[in-house]
């Protein structure tokens, strides 16, 4: 095991994945709690949520971060659909919406079989415009990261919005807390991430599998990934399969077959990646108050 002052390589192959000798750049640490990353590589900036603060904050290289949106509703996880637009997941309307190109705002999911969503966390569309999304109870547990409020909803799900006709689904229900989900670059499997740890130490902090069918079902669910510090919980996917996680003492880097390849120490708890650049070579992380970027010799999967 080798280990530096970014990277704990765990196994060689982490060597190919990272530039060595590389630095960690701080680009803002001005917010309560940094989440949400998205890339628009069209407009060359990074979207980002300070959960706590209700905003939407916007980063463009050489200019630095301003604000984007000045209430954002507790937006927490971020993501662009096939034309380019927005989607959200807002704690505060316990809903995912989407900004259309003329600034206004759509609804795509709040309630399910007519009872409101807990608190939609992080999410994802698909090839075929289907929007896939997690419904934990964190933005409803207390006024901090949105509005304190009962659990409708009996059970903390995955869902699957059909892009043609709009209709939702619960594909999983027997997470304690899904988080962080990502798709492996064929769409093949749909990986998500279970942080119930963080209200009980006895709870899962890993990374599970499943075998996405072509009607848009989810299957043969699996532990794929033990996180061994701290909890996982937003992540992205590079071009090779690769997991790379939010953890506790920084970034995760995981095989297509789960094995520990490798990490990237930063301050923790970190809360989320996303790949950006113009060679999406670019891993941005959020986490605690810190927006941080590194660069890598891995190529982000997810064509923003």
């Amino acid at each position: 095991m080798r280990t530096d002052t970014l990277f704990e390589v765990v196994d060689k192959r982490f060597l190919t994945l990272i530039v060595p000798h590389t630095e960690p750049d701080l680009l803002y640490s001005g917010c309560r709690w940094a989440e949400g990353p998205v890339w628009f590589a069209d407009l060359n900036m990074l979207l980002f949520n300070d959960i706590p603060n209700r905003r939407t904050l916007r980063f463009v290289p050489d200019l630095g971060v301003s604000v984007f949106r000045s209430d954002s509703n507790f937006a927490n996880g971020n993501t662009r659909d096939r034309q380019g637009r927005l989607v959200t997941c807002e704690h505060g309307g316990r809903r995912v919406t989407r900004t259309e190109t003329d600034g206004s705002i759509t609804v795509i999911a709040d309630r399910y079989e007519g009872r409101r969503l807990n608190s939609p966390n992080d999410v994802v569309v698909a090839s075929d415009d289907s929007i896939w999304f997690t419904d934990p109870t964190y933005g409803i547990m207390s006024d901090y990261e949105g509005f304190k409020a009962d659990q409708e909803q009996p059970t903390r799900n995955v869902y699957r919005v059909d892009g043609r006709t709009g209709e939702i689904r619960a594909v999983v229900t027997d997470f304690l807390q899904p988080n962080g989900l990502a798709f492996s670059p064929d769409e093949s499997i749909l990986y998500v991430a279970d942080s119930g740890a963080s209200h009980d130490p006895e709870a899962p902090r890993h990374i599970r599998a499943f075998d996405v069918t072509a009607d848009g079902r989810l299957q043969n669910g699996r532990v794929h990934a033990v996180i061994d510090a701290g909890l996982p919980d937003g992540f992205r996917v590079d071009t090779g399969g690769n997991i790379w996680t939010s953890a506790g003492d920084g970034v995760h880097c995981f095989s297509p077959a789960g094995e520990l390849l490798g990490k990237i120490r930063l301050p923790g708890p970190i809360a989320n990646v996303t790949f950006g650049g113009p060679a999406r070579n670019r891993l941005f992380i959020t986490g605690n108050k810190n927006l941080w970027a590194v660069f890598v010799a891995a190529t982000g999967a997810q064509r923003p």
